[in-house]
């Protein structure tokens, strides 16, 4: 079997949320389960998601795109916080399934989800894409306790131009933080920006490998 090709599959989980689904990526000698879930206005299409899953599984990394039910469920909207972290919790024992530690992770509202749970679920790490540190426009309304209470070894990938919150507007903490310059909340670089937008994805998955590796 060629390592660099990817055996994919779904699953349909039902959860107390309602049904979820999982896209498995799944390495060809898996040392760990990186599991990751969408944002509240997108689905794990996203740029940084497809990427993660194309390039983790050759690197020992089996990947699970999460579709959390509403989006399974055809909804536009997501539901409140609290029915995000029971969807999260209803998956977690098909992510755990194969026996593996489990990397909880996810963008946006999906990384919020991973660092409230993470403890609770026994995660082995947690993955923060463009954390919504505050509403745009809004840096009262932090939300850097959920972010600092994730309690496991934590990384953050944040874009240099994100609404949601700047890297230099993140509280010191246990965590890793790295950077993705010009980046939006979506990881989208401005024509006029001194990389391109493969080299910011590149950032990306270069910086989830190097710290996957590190979590042996």
């Amino acid at each position: 079997m060629n390592p660099d090709v990817t055996c994919v599959t779904t699953q349909t989980v039902e959860t107390d949320a309602g049904t979820a689904r999982i896209t498995w990526h799944k390495a060809r000698k898996p040392r760990l389960v990186l599991a990751v879930s969408h944002g509240a206005g997108g689905g794990i299409e996203a740029r940084d998601l497809t990427a993660l899953a194309d390039v983790l599984p050759r690197h020992g990394v089996t990947v699970a795109r999460v579709e959390q039910s509403w989006r399974v469920a055809g909804k536009k909207v997501a539901p409140a916080p609290k029915t995000l972290d029971v969807g999260w919790r209803g998956v977690w024992p098909a992510l755990a399934a194969p026996g593996l530690p489990v990397v909880s992770g996810g963008r946006s509202a999906g990384a919020r989800v991973a660092c409230r749970t993470a403890t609770e679920l026994g995660a082995a790490a947690v993955l923060a894409l463009s954390f919504p540190l505050h509403p745009p426009g809004r840096p009262e309304k932090s939300r850097a306790g959920e972010l600092l209470g994730a309690g496991v070894p934590t990384l953050v990938v944040q874009g240099g131009n994100d609404p949601f919150g700047k890297p230099e507007e993140f509280p010191d903490g246990e965590y890793e933080l790295v950077e993705v310059p010009y980046g939006d909340h979506g990881f989208a670089v401005p024509k006029r920006a001194e990389i391109g937008q493969d080299q910011a994805v590149a950032i990306i998955t270069d910086a989830v490998v190097q710290w996957t590796g590190s979590l042996e």
